[in-house]
């Protein structure tokens, strides 16, 4: 073997050592963690994936031990030509083998199935109408959520907020595609169908932020499709309910001012909503109080005046094939008095 091959050998070796230290590394996320569970759904689906972890691995080490002993027995040789009559250590090896690979499996099997459907899945079901105090509504787009808080005028988009230790309904469907609602520290993923109305319980057990995503492949930017779903003390949820549902304050300053005649005149009255205005369209995410959300673009970069600036002059920048135009064309001056109208929706 030629040095250049040993090397190319060596490499390859070593870069198959790292795939299972990459794909470990990938599952590492504090912000999104299906194991590390902070409601009692949550906690239901955990358990039950560490007991089917360890029973596989009970396997596992049962089927190495059992080819080890095989290993190790190859080597004896029997009389040659002796095919007649039991050999000793055969009827127990059948044993082993019966119970071993077929008996205990499917009794393991069997239990973790009456396990998932008498606890996990009951637990996790969705809860029936009127039993919960607050009902969410969550409507997939590409690629970003809408959310509304139905005998209320309160809209935002890719925030949910809820009530600590409080069910809640949460209804999902979707105006486009299929997607998939999953907030893995607080519940299963839910499929939102088009023509259909799924339902899940949000329950938190502590105060917090929860990071969200859309699970299922639903085009270019489905990696850029999240969502956060704060728990908020009861208290602070009804103040935040009360402050979403108003409509727009009107803006103070010249600055702001020119900067709401630029977006009521301009392209960005077509497709957004701000109410108190006469911007209604329902085709974007809903702006009346834009600024009080923590990022843009469905968790693709922070809301700060500079990323916002940014992201109107050329959102497909941030995020390929997203349906919002970028508007490069703008006079610096305009796109400044737009960003600051827009700061002031709190």
């Amino acid at each position: 073997m030629t040095r250049g091959s040993r090397r190319g050998l060596r490499r390859g070796r070593l870069a198959a050592a790292l795939v299972p230290l990459a794909l470990l590394v990938a599952g590492c996320d504090e912000k999104q963690n299906a194991l590390a569970p902070k409601s009692h759904q949550a906690q239901d689906i955990a358990s039950l994936f560490w007991w089917m972890m360890a029973i596989a691995f009970v396997g596992l080490g049962v089927i190495v031990a059992l080819l080890l002993l095989a290993w190790k027995r190859s080597g004896r040789r029997g009389v040659a030509g002796d095919t007649k009559g039991p050999k000793p250590g055969e009827r127990l090896g059948w044993y082993v083998v019966v119970i071993g690979g077929v008996v205990v499996p499917i009794v393991l099997i069997s239990a973790l199935f009456v396990v998932a459907n008498l606890f996990v899945i009951k637990t996790t079901e969705a809860p029936a109408a009127n039993t919960t105090k607050r009902t969410i509504l969550v409507i997939g787009h590409q690629w970003w959520w809408e959310v509304r808080y139905p005998g209320t005028s309160a809209v935002t988009a890719n925030e949910i907020h809820i009530p600590v230790r409080t069910p809640v309904r949460v209804e999902v469907r979707t105006a486009d595609v299929i997607h998939s609602f999953w907030v893995p520290e607080l519940n299963r993923k839910i499929d939102t169908l088009p023509g259909t109305t799924n339902v899940i319980e949000l329950y938190a057990d502590a105060v917090g932020r929860y990071r969200g995503q859309c699970a299922e492949f639903c085009g270019l930017q489905h990696a850029h499709m999240g969502i956060w779903v704060y728990a908020d003390p009861p208290a602070k949820f009804d103040r935040w309910l009360a402050r979403q549902s108003r409509p727009a304050a009107p803006p103070s300053g010249s600055f702001a001012t020119a900067g709401r005649a630029a977006f009521l005149g301009g392209a960005c009255a077509t497709c957004h909503q701000i109410r108190g205005t006469s911007a209604t369209s329902p085709v974007g995410p809903d702006l009346t109080h834009v600024a009080d959300r923590q990022t843009l673009a469905a968790l693709t970069i922070p809301n700060t005046p500079t990323y916002l600036h940014d992201w109107i002059r050329d959102s497909q920048r941030f995020k390929p094939g997203n349906q919002m135009p970028s508007f490069g064309g703008l006079p610096e001056q305009e796109l400044r008095e737009l960003v600051a109208y827009l700061e002031q929706l709190k």
